[in-house]
C-alpha cells in the first residue's frame, strides 16, 4: 500500500466539481444493489411522452448518458459549483439548468413533465406533483438516514447531517399525502469498503455532509490511525442504505 501521506495529500489535492467519482474507481467497492436505477431511468425517458425533469442533477453526468432526451427536457441544481458544470454538459444536449428556490420550491410550470428523476436529491413531494404532468411517473432513489453512519464513529467527529430517520416509509407517506399514487418500492442495506485512506478523504470531500466540517488536516491522526488498520488487513467498511420508490400523477 502506498505511503499515508501520498494517499492523504492526493486525495486533497483532488479537484470537487459536479459529481464525479471517477478517482473512486478500484478504490472504494460497494456491494450491489438488488436493482438498478440507471435501467428504471432509461426506460421512462425512452417511453416519456413528454419533457424529462432531473432534479439535482450534479454536473450533468448521470442524465447527459440518457441522451437522446425529449425537447424541453429541465435539470435542477442547488450547488453553486456544480451549475457551471451541469450548464457545460447539458447545454449542447438542449437541457436547461435551473437553480431550485427555497424549501425546494421549482421554478418551473405545472403539469409539463412527462418524467420526473431524482437520484439522491432532496425534494418536496408537493412540487413533484405539480410540475408532472397527468399520468406523469417520479422515479427517486435516496439515501437512507442510516447511510456510513459508522464513518463518524471512526473519525471521532459529529453525526451525519441528516434525519437518521430518513428510510422508504417515511418516503412513501409523503408522496401519498401530496396525492401521488405509489407504484414501486424496493429498500437496501449493503456494505461500502474502502481500500485506501486516500479514497476515504476524497469521499467525504465529495459528500461533507457525511462528517460536518471534515478536512484531512483537523483529522489527520484519525485518518492515520485507520490508514494503519488497513496496512494490518483491517477492513475500513460502512453501511450503505439505499430506497427507492416510483409513483404516479393521476
Amino acid at each position: 500500500m502506498r505511503d499515508f501521506d501520498d494517499l492523504v495529500d492526493e486525495a486533497v489535492r483532488r479537484p470537487v466539481s459536479g459529481w464525479d467519482f471517477r478517482f473512486l474507481d478500484g478504490r472504494m467497492v460497494e456491494e450491489p444493489l438488488p436493482w438498478s436505477y440507471g435501467d428504471r431511468a432509461r426506460e421512462l425517458v425512452r417511453a416519456a411522452p413528454g419533457p424529462v425533469l432531473d432534479l439535482g442533477t450534479g454536473g450533468g453526468e448521470f442524465l447527459s448518458g440518457l441522451a437522446p432526451l425529449p425537447p424541453g427536457s429541465r435539470a435542477t441544481e442547488g450547488w453553486p459549483p456544480n451549475v457551471p458544470v451541469a450548464r457545460g454538459r447539458l447545454s449542447p444536449l438542449g437541457v436547461e439548468v435551473v437553480e431550485p428556490g427555497p424549501g425546494g420550491s421549482l421554478p418551473l410550470p405545472p403539469g409539463r413533465f412527462g418524467v420526473v428523476l431524482d437520484r439522491h436529491e432532496a425534494y418536496d413531494p408537493g412540487e413533484v406533483r405539480r410540475v408532472l404532468a397527468p399520468g406523469g411517473v417520479f422515479a427517486n432513489q435516496q439515501v437512507g438516514g442510516n447511510d456510513g453512519y459508522e464513518l463518524s464513529a471512526l473519525l471521532e467527529g459529529p453525526p451525519p447531517d441528516r434525519d437518521a430517520r430518513w428510510d422508504l416509509d417515511a418516503a412513501v407517506t409523503g408522496l401519498e399525502e401530496a396525492g401521488l399514487t405509489v407504484t414501486r418500492t424496493r429498500q437496501a442495506r449493503a456494505l461500502r469498503r474502502f481500500l485506501d485512506v486516500g479514497a476515504l478523504v476524497f469521499y467525504l470531500r465529495m459528500v461533507p455532509w457525511q462528517v460536518p466540517g471534515f478536512d484531512a488536516h483537523t483529522y489527520r491522526e484519525a485518518l492515520r490511525r485507520l490508514h494503519g488498520g488497513l496496512v494490518r488487513g483491517r477492513p475500513l467498511t460502512c453501511t450503505v442504505h439505499r430506497f427507492f420508490t416510483e409513483a404516479a400523477r393521476d
